[in-house]
């Protein structure tokens, strides 16, 4: 089980050959992006992951980051952190918003996990963003062993008997 969840989950993949993800956390005055990132980094240390981390200003730079690491670094996947309070005004677009842009990048290839949340403060935030930032990096590996697999797997040349 990852961090303190209740309910069975995968297991982790295992590498051949290393990985090295980019976590991208939202900036917040709160302190919850650094729960965030240490528990996505001991998630990913379970492996021997490489973590490279940068911070952003909003959740709302997320996956633009992650867009241009795609295309200009050389990572295997990404995990994006942040926490949107309800109290915040644009609340509503803060968390819409980055996880269309999140899932977009999925649909196009990249292997991001998405650790955006969204509580009513933070108290209740500092409740679960471990979790949930632990469940991000996971899905990130689990999609990093997917692509490595199917890349691995060739279909040859001709028709298939």
């Amino acid at each position: 089980m990852y961090a303190s969840q209740s309910r069975p989950v995968l297991p982790l993949p295992s590498f051949d050959k290393p990985v090295k993800l980019l976590l991208v956390v939202a900036h917040d005055p709160d302190a919850l992006g650094a729960v965030m990132v240490e528990a996505a980094q001991a998630l990913l240390a379970q492996v021997g992951a490489g973590v490279e981390v940068i911070e952003m200003p909003s959740v709302l730079e997320l996956a633009a980051s992650i867009a241009l690491a795609e295309r200009m670094a050389r990572f295997d996947g990404y995990v994006a952190l942040g926490c949107v309070l309800r109290d915040d005004p644009q609340g509503d677009s803060l968390l819409r918003e980055p996880a269309a842009a999140i899932t977009l990048l999925g649909l196009q290839g990249a292997a991001v996990g998405n650790g955006v949340v969204w509580a009513q403060d933070s108290a209740q935030a500092a409740g679960f963003v471990a979790a949930k930032a632990a469940q991000a990096a996971a899905a990130a590996l689990h999609l990093i062993a997917l692509s490595r697999k199917w890349a691995s797997d060739t279909k040859g040349i001709g028709f298939r008997p």
